[in-house]
Formats: C-alpha cells, structure tokens, sequence
C-alpha cells in the first residue's frame, strides 16, 4: 500500500520542525481513510482542540516509526516534498509562484547545501522578470521562457516525462 501524496508534507514538517498540528491530523484522517491503520493514528485522527505542540509531536513520531516511514536524510525528504510541491503546481492546486516561494524560503532556512538553490534562482528570477526585462539567475531566461522554465523544472523534480 502507497502513502497518501501529502506524507512528503508531513515528513518535510517534521524535519524542519514546523509546528503543524492540524496538517497532522487531515493527514492521519487521509491516511485512515486509504487503509492505513495503527492505534496511534486513529488517536492522531481523533484529536481536538486545545493541541498541545509536544503531545502532538511525539503522536506523530509513534505513527511515522509504526508505519516505517524514515525521515532521517533531510535532503532526500525535502527533495520528495519539492517533488510534492511541483505536482501541485503543475497541476494548478497551487500558483507555481507560490510553491517556488515556499521552495525558496525553505532553501535559506537550510542554507547553500539545500538541493533547493535552483527553486530559489527560479523564484528571484521570475520575480526580477515581474519588474524588468532582465534577470541574473539562470542564463538565457528572459520573460518569453521563464514560465515554460518553471513549468520544466517542475515536471523533472516530480519526475514526469
């Protein structure tokens, strides 16, 4: 059996220590629902409000060692959620803009070793190409090929033809 797609969200936000609670429970309801099925991830599923982060995020780590999911490579969980991402935005759940600037932010947040740095040369190039008739990032890019670039881009990291 397959994890749901937004695993990759959800390992990406335990590897970057994001506090998103209410993404880990649409994610273990999802998770449910596909046929998965532990003790703790009907507890996950089940939570309400008041979360406390700590309760939450040791749950979510019994659930992801009860399913065998590994998380321990940062740079293969945040290449897979890139992955993620850019099917998103290629198939329009999310502006293609919009991923490039969580890709972006994510890769500052890792510093120069991410293997995000293309995400975030594509971001400022677009940006600059908003604004002017010129970018610095990518040789050859102008406004004519930016979004045909981004659109590339996106189809090799989430490994389409």
């Amino acid at each position: 059996m397959q994890p749901i797609p937004s695993t990759a969200a959800i390992l990406a936000y335990k590897v970057l220590n994001r506090p998103t609670e209410r993404a880990w429970i649409d994610w273990a309801y999802d998770m449910l629902v596909a046929g998965f099925d532990t003790e703790d991830l009907v507890i996950l599923a089940g939570m309400q409000d008041p979360l406390n982060y700590f309760e939450m995020a040791i749950l979510t780590d019994r659930v992801l060692s009860q399913l065998s999911f590994e998380y321990t490579n940062r740079n293969v969980v945040i290449r897979n959620y890139a992955a993620y991402l850019a099917k998103l935005g290629l198939t329009g759940e999310r502006k293609p803009f919009s991923v490039l600037d969580e890709l972006k932010d994510i890769h500052i947040e890792l510093g120069l070793d991410s293997p995000l740095a293309y995400f975030y040369e594509l971001y400022y190039a677009k940006e600059d190409l908003q604004y002017s008739e010129d970018q610095r990032y990518i040789e050859g890019v102008d406004r004519s090929n930016i979004d045909q670039t981004i659109t590339n881009y996106f189809r090799e990291c989430a490994g389409l033809p």
